[in-house]
C-alpha cells in the first residue's frame, strides 16, 4: 500500500487552488500592483505550513505597456505588442526578413538603419536554441533601427517577452512583437519597403519582492526550492509561472507532513521579476552564502506537459537522483544533463551552485502558448499537477537527506561547458556572461 503522503497529495487541492488565486490577479507583471498581490497571496499560503513566511523587497526598473503597431506603406497598422522594456518611440527604416535570425544570418545582411524582423524559433538542424534577447542584441549590433519578433506558433498569438540587460535595463532600439500570420503578411508584402514599429510605454522606477518561507530542522546547509510568481501582463501566466509556484506551495504542504524526514533545512523562494532579467533571483543570490546552498530545485514550466523535465546543468548526482526517481515511481522523467542559462536557478548555477531547472516535456519547439494571450488555466490538467507534486516531494526529501551529496562546481568550470555547449557567445552578446 502506498504511503499516507501519496494519497493526501494526489487529493489535496491546496497548490490547484493557489493556481487559480495566482491566474485570477490577471496582470503579474514585475513591479505591478498585481504582482504584489500575487506574492502576498504566496506568502500566506506558505505560512500555512512554514515556520515562517516573510517578503524580502528590491528596487527594479519598471516598465509598463502602452500601444504598439508597425505601420505599414498603405497607412494600415498591422497588430504589435511592445516587447517589455522596450524604449518608446519609433522606428522608420526599410523592412528585412532575417527568417531565423541565425548569427550567420546577421553577419551576412546590411542591417544599418533598417527594421529587422525575426522569427521565435530556430530550425531543426542548427544544434542550439537561440534566445530573443540574443537576436535583439545582434539586431543592436547590426545597427537596426527596429527589431520585429514574429512568432512560430500559428493562431494569431503575438509573442512578449523581455528586452534589455542588467546594465542598461531598458533595450536600445524599439522592439515589438508579431503573431505569425501577421509576419507572413509583412514578408509578403512589404519586403523592401520602408516601415515604422511604433511603441508607447512608461519607463519608471518600481519594487519588487521574493517571497520567503522555511520547513525542517536549522540548519546551516539549505535546500532552495523555487519558483517565480510574476507573469507577462498579456496572460493569466498559467503556465509561465503561476503552475511553479502553485508547486511549491503544494510541496510545502506535503513536506510539511513529512518534516521529520528532513534533514536539511528547505527554504522556498518565490522570486519576482524573473521575466525581466532573473532580477529576483540575482538579488537573492547576491546576498546569500551560496557555499551554504547544498541544491536549487527550481519549478518552471511544469504541469504544461505529464512527463517532467529536469535540466541538471552538468551535476551527475541530480541527474542521478532524477532518474532513480522516475524508475521507482515507475514513471517516465526526461533527464537533459546539458546547461540551460534561462530562469532563475541560474544565477546560482552559474556560480557552480548545483542547481535543476524542472519543466516538462510538451510537443512543438519553443515556448508554445508561453508568453503570449493563450497561457492560460484551462490547458493545464489538474491529474498532471498532483502526479507532479508527488514526484516532486519525494525528490526534495531525497535531496534534503544527509544521505544525499552533490559537490559544488567551479565557476571555471561553469564557465568551460558553456563554451563546449557554444551557449558562451550569446550570453556575452546578451550581457549575461558573469565571468
Amino acid at each position: 500500500m502506498a504511503p499516507d503522503w501519496i494519497g493526501d497529495t494526489f487529493t489535496s487541492d491546496t497548490g490547484w487552488t493557489h493556481l487559480e488565486r495566482l491566474v485570477d490577479v490577471r496582470n503579474r507583471m514585475a513591479g505591478s500592483d498585481g504582482e504584489r498581490e500575487a506574492a502576498e497571496a504566496t506568502r500566506d499560503a506558505l505560512a500555512e505550513y512554514a515556520d515562517d513566511a516573510w517578503l524580502d523587497e528590491f528596487s527594479i526598473q519598471g516598465w509598463t505597456r502602452g500601444d504598439s503597431a508597425v505601420e505599414t506603406p498603405t497607412g494600415s497598422e498591422e497588430d504589435a505588442i511592445a516587447l517589455p522594456r522596450s524604449p518608446s518611440g519609433d522606428a522608420t527604416g526599410e523592412f528585412v526578413d532575417l527568417g531565423h535570425g541565425l548569427p550567420e544570418d546577421f553577419e551576412e545582411a546590411d542591417l544599418e538603419g533598417k527594421v529587422v524582423m525575426v522569427a521565435s524559433d530556430v530550425p531543426d538542424w542548427y544544434d542550439r536554441y537561440l534566445h530573443r534577447r540574443e537576436k535583439y542584441y545582434h539586431a543592436v549590433e547590426a545597427g537596426a533601427a527596429g527589431f520585429v519578433y514574429r512568432n512560430h506558433v500559428e493562431g494569431c498569438l503575438p509573442p512578449t517577452g523581455s528586452v534589455g540587460t542588467s546594465e542598461d535595463p531598458i533595450g536600445g532600439i524599439p522592439a515589438v512583437g508579431v503573431s505569425s500570420e501577421v509576419g507572413a503578411r509583412l514578408a509578403r508584402r512589404f519586403d523592401d519597403d520602408e516601415l515604422t514599429v511604433s511603441v508607447d510605454a512608461d519607463v519608471h522606477d518600481a519594487t519588487s519582492q521574493n517571497v520567503h518561507a522555511t520547513l525542517g530542522p536549522d540548519t546551516d546547509e539549505e535546500l532552495l526550492v523555487t519558483s517565480h510568481v510574476d507573469a507577462h501582463d498579456i496572460a493569466e501566466g498559467a503556465m509561465d509561472n503561476g503552475a511553479g509556484t502553485a508547486m511549491v506551495v503544494e510541496a510545502a504542504r506535503a513536506l510539511a507532513a513529512r518534516e521529520d524526514e528532513l534533514d536539511t533545512t528547505v527554504h522556498f523562494v518565490c522570486f519576482g521579476s524573473e521575466e525581466v532579467g532573473l532580477v529576483g533571483a540575482a538579488h537573492d543570490a547576491e546576498h546569500r552564502e551560496l557555499d551554504d546552498v547544498r541544491a536549487v530545485l527550481n519549478f518552471d514550466g511544469v504541469v504544461r506537459g505529464r512527463t517532467l523535465k529536469f535540466y541538471a546543468h552538468g551535476f551527475d548526482a541530480l541527474a542521478d537522483a532524477a532518474r532513480s526517481l522516475g524508475e521507482d515511481f515507475e514513471h517516465p522523467v526526461s533527464v537533459t544533463p546539458k546547461l540551460g542559462p534561462h530562469s532563475d536557478h541560474w544565477e546560482y548555477v552559474q556560480h557552480g551552485v548545483p542547481g535543476y531547472h524542472v519543466a516538462s516535456d510538451t510537443d512543438g519547439a519553443g515556448r508554445g502558448w508561453g508568453h503570449t494571450f493563450a497561457d492560460t488555466l484551462e490547458k493545464l490538467e489538474p491529474r498532471n499537477f498532483r502526479e507532479q507534486a508527488i514526484l516532486l516531494t519525494e525528490l526534495a526529501v531525497r535531496l534534503a537527506d544527509d544521505g544525499f551529496a552533490v559537490a559544488h562546481a567551479s565557476e571555471a568550470d561553469i564557465a568551460a561547458a558553456l563554451e563546449d555547449e557554444d551557449l558562451a557567445e550569446g550570453m556575452k552578446i546578451t550581457g549575461d556572461w558573469p565571468y
